[in-house]
């Protein structure tokens, strides 16, 4: 069977400079070619379920978010799990994954391990808080981190060792 799967993000590029280096090491999302980016829907179909009208579906769907400015002006916490940046405005992030969950039902946030849904831009997970906490603290003198958001990617990929992550889709928002 195969075990590549999916996600949709929106990758923030201008973010890049402030967290790939953090990113690289404490990220393992980074090693897999996936870019900094706030995550839409985690996980999504395996990558051999998306036919014709699933992205016909998810075209439809984030055409009808219009493009949006957003500011990455905070460090923000899970725990003392993983440190992340957050978005503001988080609410087109929220639409995005309302509207997309609502027309692929069996597809929760995380699997449904989250009550809520925090769009967030993750820098670090998983290491030790005195290193999560030295990359926040490195990150804070580029904030306020300003984008334009006018497309969801589609990527599709294996989440082992090697593994690699690659851009199926790009569908632009209204």
């Amino acid at each position: 069977m195969d075990a590549t799967r999916s996600a949709l993000i929106v990758p923030i590029p201008e973010a890049e400079p402030a967290v790939a280096k953090h990113r690289d090491r404490l990220d393992l999302a980074a090693a897999w070619g996936v870019p900094a980016h706030v995550t839409v829907l985690y996980p999504f179909l395996p990558a051999a379920e998306l036919d014709e009208h699933v992205l016909a579906t998810l075209k439809r769907i984030v055409a009808g978010v219009p493009a949006f400015f957003l500011t990455l002006d905070g460090i923000d916490w899970f725990g003392d799990r993983t440190v992340w940046l957050s978005p503001n405005p988080a609410e087109p992030f929220r639409r995005l994954t309302a509207e997309v969950v609502a027309h692929f039902p069996g597809y929760l946030p995380y699997g449904g391990a989250f009550d809520e849904v925090v769009p967030h831009l993750t820098i670090g997970e998983g290491h030790p808080v005195e290193e999560l906490t030295a990359a926040g603290e490195a990150i804070l003198p580029y904030l306020p981190i300003h984008a334009r958001v006018d497309a969801v990617r589609l990527i599709t990929g294996r989440e082992e060792p090697g593994g690699s992550w690659l851009t199926r889709a790009v569908f632009p928002l209204g």
